[in-house]
């Protein structure tokens, strides 16, 4: 009789760590029935999906029957989505339509959710402001000690992105302020850098594509974006395929999958055959096992290695420059680029071989020597990145222990640099490989 107990006990424990690992339903929480009942009024026939929270991604969508590949996840109503059109039909509309010059579709989106934000109980959003993130973890929340940790080219990348956002804050001051007349507290403090940097980042993880005609009261930059409040909870899979697009016949947005989803599990979507350092830049978070990833090689890494006396080398680089082969040079879970293999096989060209310089683009061999040395190179390219990286996560862990604060960013970065350890391990793996068999 207790044996039978401590049976059922380990049972009822591994069920409910299995529960666990598959998600926690959390459809009983406020903030979820309320977003349920706002979107219910605006049209949307409650669907399959329960809101939960899951071990390995955080918040997500879980299905309550299993689906099969061709099913409707989810189909939002027009009325449901947030466009421009839904800025253009609020108070802001008028001090828009009036601007001059014309604001971008994203600064009218970006004034829309703040302003929203700001009006708090008033707001009729209020139900999907609620579930809104409150912080981000896009580069441009990240802080200078995190983003030197990044590997190139992202790091640059997220200093753009910092740069663009405070750009944009810079440019749009005199517009938030000609809304003075809307609120009684002053603009400034309404609008105010962080505010948009919060605005922008929800903005820019979040949207769906949704191409909306031109208007004259809008700048040239294309308006695609729309937020889809509920849809947008769905995480991103690499392995998963989907069909997103907005239903002219039914005027909702519509998302069908094309894999099978067991019941009880995480439905997931795919943002698009992004690697990790994509991901990170645009949406704040790096998938593991990611078939797309890559680690870059920079020029001056490439240049690194090669005898610093070859009397072309200039010429070389000039040629790789003009064929575009000195960027996109990576290496993948099958190895070196072939971009990769070509940029280094034309800088390795002995004097009496420059002339091939043509074939060698086109992915001719020239010589057994020339493939030989490329090889090395690029095993030599390989370990010294192994060697940055192991440094780099190092330095993370030592990090991690100093800065409480920095932990959770820390540990994005940390996620990236073992992904990149993992594809260079690999990659090494191979060229030992590829080395022997050509000798």
């Amino acid at each position: 009789m207790k044996k039978s107990r401590g049976r059922t006990g380990r049972k009822r424990r591994r069920k409910q760590l299995q529960s666990f690992m598959d998600g926690v339903n959390c459809s009983h929480e406020l903030e979820y029935i309320q977003l349920k009942k706002w979107l219910k009024e605006r049209g949307f026939e409650d669907s399959n999906l329960r809101p939960a929270e899951f071990w390995g991604t955080g918040r997500g969508l879980m299905t309550a029957k299993a689906l099969q590949a061709g099913d409707l996840i989810i189909s939002l109503p027009e009325k449901c989505l947030l466009t421009t059109a839904t800025v253009l039909s609020s108070c802001l509309g008028e001090y828009i339509m009036k601007w001059k010059p014309p604001v971008s579709p994203l600064i009218a989106l970006c004034t829309f959710l703040i302003a929203e934000k700001h009006a708090g109980e008033k707001s009729l959003w209020k139900p999907y402001l609620d579930v809104l993130p409150k912080t981000f973890t896009c580069p441009v929340y990240l802080e200078h000690d995190v983003v030197s940790l990044l590997p190139e080219p992202l790091r640059k990348k997220a200093q753009e992105q910092k740069t663009t956002v405070h750009e944009l804050y810079m440019s749009s001051k005199a517009f938030f302020s000609s809304l003075q007349p809307l609120f009684a507290e002053n603009t400034e403090t309404i609008f105010n850098y962080s505010a948009l940097e919060w605005a922008w980042c929800t903005i820019n993880t979040r949207t769906i594509y949704m191409k909306c005609s031109r208007r004259e009261c809008f700048s040239l930059e294309p308006d695609v974006y729309a937020l889809a409040p509920y849809l947008d909870l769905l995480n991103h899979s690499p392995n998963v395929q989907v069909k997103a697009a907005f239903n002219e016949q039914t005027r909702s947005y519509e998302i069908r999958t094309n894999s099978q989803c067991k019941k009880y599990k995480e439905v997931f979507i795919c943002y698009g055959p992004h690697d990790n350092q994509r991901l990170l830049l645009e949406y704040g978070f790096v998938a593991m096992n990611n078939p797309h990833s890559s680690v870059y090689v920079s020029s001056d890494t490439l240049l690194k290695y090669l005898p610093p006396l070859d009397k072309q080398r200039n010429a070389k680089i000039s040629i790789l420059k003009d064929h575009s082969f000195l960027e996109n040079l990576t290496f993948g879970w099958d190895g070196p680029s072939w971009r990769l293999l070509t940029a280094l096989k034309l800088l390795c060209l002995g004097a009496d071989e420059f002339t091939f310089w043509r074939r060698t683009l086109l992915g001719g061999v020239i010589s057994a020597r020339n493939e030989q040395q490329t090889l090395n190179i690029t095993e030599k390219i390989c370990h010294f990145l192994i060697e940055e990286t192991q440094h780099v996560l190092l330095q993370i862990s030592q990090l991690k222990r100093n800065k409480e604060n920095l932990k959770k960013h820390l540990a994005l970065v940390e996620a990236l640099r073992s992904e990149d350890l993992k594809i260079l391990q690999k990659s090494a793996e191979i060229l030992c490989n590829l080395k022997v068999a050509t000798t």
